[in-house]
């Protein structure tokens, strides 16, 4: 066998290299049998290499016979051989047999290349008058008589019907050979655009890796730097708050009234710093997952109750109505007490900053339910189960939030009304928080709103065993 020199380039280019690569044994040995079976003539296809891709024949008595004889045997071999290894060189040989049969051999090309070659034969031709000396004189033992006999039971064909014969099969091989190469390009071509696509795909999943290990640091230090900041401030702004609450007290001596506003004022500003500061820590703390829970049953009444009594304040300042409501039959809640008002005060007082003069803003609870466990994506639905739970809901008569923001008011820092001419405070700390919290105890929240009708959020929340 041959080494295969075969190169996706010379494919690439539209060249045959080898008839093997191209020509399947299967389809030329099919065409073969047809060929033997309509007319009688053997066929062998040979590629350029000397590989034997079909050979389709039936064993002739006279050839039977003379390779029962020494010589006839030894002439029978040299003649096959030499058939065999005839290049034809772009024209038809026909090469004779010294039983006065003969072989025709037609060359196989394809783009103006050499690719192979057929033999049909061994046939005797129609013109022939009788076999030949060389026959008869071939060994001492051969019996004339027989050997005629066997001569005249050969296969005849006319050397023009043959030449025919031989033209149509080469035209039929050669389409095998067009129809293959064809398939050949275009398997090939579309093995190297995957292994391209797969190529570029690599290098942007390796570029992809690269930026989001840059991400990740960046991240990183991000909540490392505002951890720092935010403890390096908080130890003196506490200072501040206690020398500005001595000073409200008379400590240094009595005050007069402006005085007394604008230590007020310093204090005000200073609680807000630290409000601020606290999130930022709270944030940090979560995003690192090193916030702890002290998790117990925990009533929904007293725990909207408390969050009600704190935002009041706000909510008159602004003239906007606090409606609580809890269902009766409302669980109570598995959580930390602590981090629960805090996600209820952060919607609410977002609430009440939202929602105009005259506006409501509504907290209630509700039994709900809980999805748990499952695979995600397509078979949630079909495996998923539930459980119970409470769902808290903050809903504002508000300004409401456009659609396209809706996925957004969950990051850090982002604002509904960012910008410069922004008229709300707060840093867009207190949604992401909140969302963080709500993961942190395992439950769910969603945002749902309506431009100048308003927002609702729902907090789901697992409820307690046997309700506390």
């Amino acid at each position: 066998m041959m080494q295969d020199d075969t190169h996706a380039g010379d494919i690439l280019m539209g060249d045959v290299v080898r008839l093997e690569d191209v020509l399947s044994r299967d389809s030329v040995t099919a065409v073969s049998k047809s060929f033997f079976t309509l007319f009688g003539l053997p066929v062998r296809v040979i590629s350029h290499e000397g590989d034997l891709l079909a050979d389709v024949h039936r064993d002739q008595p006279l050839c039977n016979y003379l390779n029962t004889l020494t010589s006839g045997a030894e002439q029978c071999a040299a003649t096959v051989s030499a058939v065999r290894d005839v290049e034809p060189n772009g024209e038809t040989i026909v090469h004779p047999c010294f039983t006065g049969a003969v072989y025709r051999i037609v060359p196989l090309a394809y783009q103006g290349r050499p690719i192979g070659r057929f033999i049909v034969g061994p046939y005797v031709p129609s013109e022939a008058n009788g076999p030949p000396a060389s026959l008869t004189s071939v060994d001492g033992a051969l019996d004339p008589n027989t050997a005629r006999g066997h001569y005249d039971r050969m296969p005849r064909v006319r050397e023009d019907i043959a030449e025919q014969l031989s033209d149509h099969l080469r035209g039929v091989i050669e389409l095998l050979v067009f129809s293959g190469h064809r398939a050949q390009l275009a398997s090939t071509m579309q093995v190297a655009s995957v292994r391209e696509n797969y190529r570029e795909l690599a290098e942007k999943n390796h570029a992809l890796k690269e930026s989001y290990e840059e991400l990740k640091q960046l991240d990183k230090l991000k909540s490392t730097f505002l951890a720092t900041v935010s403890h390096e401030l908080r130890t003196p702004l506490t200072s501040i708050i206690g020398y500005t609450e001595m000073l409200e007290s008379g400590a240094a001596g009595a005050l007069n009234d402006g005085q007394t506003e604008f230590l007020q004022t310093i204090r005000g500003k200073a609680d807000e710093l630290l409000g601020l500061i606290g999130s930022l820590l709270d944030l940090g703390r979560l995003e690192a997952k090193d916030l702890e829970l002290h998790c117990e049953a925990v009533d929904p009444r007293a725990l909207l109750s408390a969050v009600g009594s704190t935002i009041v304040p706000a909510a008159n300042k602004r003239n906007v109505t606090l409606d609580i409501r809890v269902s009766r039959n409302a669980p109570k809640i598995w959580g930390d007490p602590v981090r629960l008002r805090q996600i209820l005060l952060n919607l609410a007082d977002n609430a009440v900053k939202f929602t105009e003069e005259g506006g409501v803003v509504t907290l209630s609870a509700v039994p709900g339910e809980l999805e748990v466990g499952g695979p995600s994506g397509l078979g949630a639905a079909l495996f998923a189960t539930t459980k119970p739970a409470v769902a808290l809901s903050v809903r504002d008569t508000g300004m409401g939030i456009e659609e396209a923001e809706l996925s957004r008011v969950f990051d850090a820092f982002y604002q509904v009304d960012g910008g410069t001419t922004r008229t709300h405070g707060g840093a867009g700390l207190g949604l992401s928080i909140v969302k963080q919290l709500v993961d942190a105890h395992d439950g769910k929240i969603e945002v749902t709103s309506t431009i100048g009708q308003g927002t609702l959020f729902t907090v789901s929340l697992a409820a307690a065993d046997d309700d506390g």
